[in-house]
């Protein structure tokens, strides 16, 4: 019992102490400014690399997925297009059967 307490006190003690020096970081400018310079750091790396790819003519992922969704786009209005392809050629035979079952009529008489 009394080796539970002491582990119980400890763990109090230790989340206590993990706490504040949790918060001392929180409350600390140097960790501020060290996140506004790594973000910064990030932010002119992107720029660097945009501008090398750009200057090696290379797309970027955005411009990969921009062509993707393009050609997705592409894709679906040409099945649209082979679709009113197909109508018009059924239209089209079943229009000629009729005009020749006409003609045969005709040609009957």
């Amino acid at each position: 019992m009394e080796y539970e307490d002491d582990q119980d006190g400890l763990r109090a003690r230790s989340e206590q102490a993990i706490g504040e020096f949790a918060q001392a970081l929180l409350d600390s400018n140097v960790l501020e400014n060290a996140v506004a310079a790594a973000f910064g750091a990030r932010e002119k790396a992107l720029e660097a690399q945009h501008a090398a790819m750009s200057a090696l003519n290379l797309p970027s992922a955005g411009d990969v997925e921009r062509l993707e969704r393009r050609l997705r786009s592409l894709s679906q209005r040409l099945e649209e297009v082979e679709d009113q392809i197909d109508r018009v050629a059924r239209d089209l035979g079943e229009m000629r059967r009729q005009i020749a079952a006409e003609r045969r009529a005709e040609d009957k008489e």
